[in-house]
């Protein structure tokens, strides 16, 4: 596993980023075999796989065009992405995941209008293997801050939808998420009441500072399904209007009981009464991780420490008590760092742009899907996890088919997608994709956790 790491060079001018890669040599991390990039970017640059070949590349926008560039990790050449009028937006949302429903990544980007500067979405299909534009979308209209887009498959439909954070007002007195379902092109708002005991909340705007005193860090929803029942929550920080302080906050995933979310057909529920949560002040920065690698989602929180430049790192261990089930997949790379030897099958590392998508029978009876994108999104403290968790509720039904799709290269018209059936729940499953042009030969490794134990049971080879 490599570092890129981004930095603003000791006596800039301009806000623009140096970028640095420190190169991974088994298990640790040589600082002295790294490759400074010869380019600067504009903004924090997006982690993806541009070309199909399972290494990840660099996407931004660098002091040499005005246009998108891309950095090759297999070779470190650059090459023009695309050709757009647009302007990226800063801080960006950009985002490498397959939102055309056909398990191949395509690109997301956050632009500007080339001709009203205004803020817009747009979608650039992959279609066999190469990029271009299909959809453009415009934030709400009475949106004034907006933030960081997230993508998540709010309504447990097996799609992904796009929720957008933001105010409407200039100092986020008036904060507000909004959805925009898969395909669709109707903002829905599915949380606006951010009161709590006659105190009012908002997000914290993003503050652009040429010289900054402290991390500027854009308004972030980070998603998790921290109750298993197979909607994803979400961690916000929130800033008392009327005060100092902020918090980090859980936004719990509910069915949706207003006229307003109907189309939605869920919304976020502010989870006020989280006590440990609520203990910790100045929070800046908070997300989900799997400490103790049992599928279960716990919380860690960035806070400003005691001085003014210390920070702090809480952990909550996730004590939910409920008889619901779990799936964890990590989709690796397949790759060896140079030639494979005979019979042995390479594991790689965690790749950005894969999609994860489940099928099953709820406790109920009613057919139910999930889905879930790896690593699609990189810049300004996305923090996303290296694997997936999906959350079953409370069927502990075998999941009747589980699919995985990956990037795929230019001109490639084929899908790389494999199907496995009956998983049992709260297994982890390891996929690995090779050869990456014969996905129905992919590997997979299953882990079942049964109580507190982990135990290997299975490790085998999917071929049709």
């Amino acid at each position: 596993m490599d570092v890129l790491l981004t930095y603003l060079p000791k006596n800039y001018a301009k806000s623009e980023l140096g970028a640095v890669i420190f190169w991974g040599q088994n298990q640790t991390l040589d600082p002295n075999n790294m490759t400074i990039l010869n380019r600067t970017f504009q903004d924090e640059p997006l982690i993806m796989d541009f070309n199909g070949d399972l290494i990840p590349d660099i996407f931004g926008i660098t002091n040499e065009s005005n246009q998108p560039q891309i950095l090759l990790g297999g070779n470190l050449s650059w090459h023009p992405a695309l050709t757009t009028t647009s302007k990226m937006r800063i801080p960006h949302s950009h985002a490498f995941i397959d939102l055309t429903e056909d398990f191949t990544a395509d690109l997301f980007l956050t632009t500007l209008n080339a001709t009203t500067s205004t803020f817009q979405f747009e979608i650039w299909e992959n279609l066999d293997g190469n990029f271009s534009v299909s959809t453009i979308l415009e934030k709400p209209q009475n949106m004034m801050v907006v933030g960081q887009s997230a993508f998540a498959d709010f309504d447990g439909d097996g799609h992904m939808d796009h929720l957008l954070p933001g105010c409407e007002d200039k100092n986020c007195q008036k904060s507000t998420i909004y959805l925009v379902r898969s395909g669709m092109k109707q903002w829905v708002p599915v949380l606006q009441d951010f009161s709590n005991k006659g105190t009012l909340w908002g997000f914290v705007p993003f503050v652009d500072e040429q010289q900054p005193t402290e991390i500027p860090i854009p308004i972030t929803l980070h998603i998790g399904d921290y109750n298993m029942d197979g909607y994803p929550d979400a961690l916000v920080i929130l800033k008392n209007t009327s005060g100092s302080n902020q918090q980090a906050f859980l936004l719990e995933n509910v069915p949706c009981n207003n006229a307003s979310c109907e189309e939605a057909r869920r919304m976020f529920k502010v989870y006020w009464e989280l006590t440990d949560l609520n203990q910790i002040k100045d929070a800046m920065v908070a997300t989900f991780f799997d400490i103790y690698e049992d599928g279960i989602l716990d919380i860690v929180v960035l806070s400003k420490g005691y001085t003014k430049n210390d920070f702090a790192i809480h952990t909550l261990k996730n004590n939910f008590e409920a008889d619901a089930y779990f799936v964890k997949v990590i989709v690796l790379s397949g790759l060896c760092s140079n030639d494979c030897p005979r019979k042995i099958t390479p594991f790689g590392v965690n790749q950005p742009g894969p999609y994860i998508m489940y099928t099953t029978v709820d406790a109920n009876g009613y057919l139910k899907n999930g889905s879930a994108g790896q690593l699609s999104q990189s810049a300004h403290l996305a923090l996303q996890l290296p694997y997936n968790v999906l959350g079953l509720g409370r069927s502990a039904n075998f999941l009747d088919h589980l699919y995985v799709g990956i990037p795929r290269p230019s001109g490639e018209k084929s899908i790389r997608k494999q199907e496995w059936t009956a998983i049992i729940p709260n297994s982890q499953l390891i996929v690995i994709p090779y050869p990456h042009n014969v996905p129905r030969s992919s590997h997979r490794c299953l882990c079942f956790h049964l109580g507190n134990n982990w135990h290997f049971t299975l490790a085998g080879k999917e071929s049709r």
